[in-house]
């Protein structure tokens, strides 16, 4: 996974943190959390707001569809 695959990530990170509301999670704790996911393998230097913004919207998403 990159950056850029945010559904795959925002899937990945539910699986992981299945009671974590996505909107309680810090853009830097969020960062970590990406970068920590097995089969994550981009540049951790390469992230940006917008990106981690997508990827907690995706997430989000995901958390909503499974309540």
């Amino acid at each position: 996974m990159t950056w850029s695959d945010f559904e795959d990530i925002a899937i990945a990170l539910y699986e992981a943190h299945p009671g974590v509301d996505p909107l309680s999670v810090r853009f830097t704790d969020l960062h970590k959390m990406v970068t920590e996911l097995e089969g994550f393998e981009d540049d951790p230097h390469k992230s940006n707001e917008a990106k981690l913004e997508a990827i907690q919207m995706a997430w989000l998403e995901e958390y909503r569809d499974n309540q």
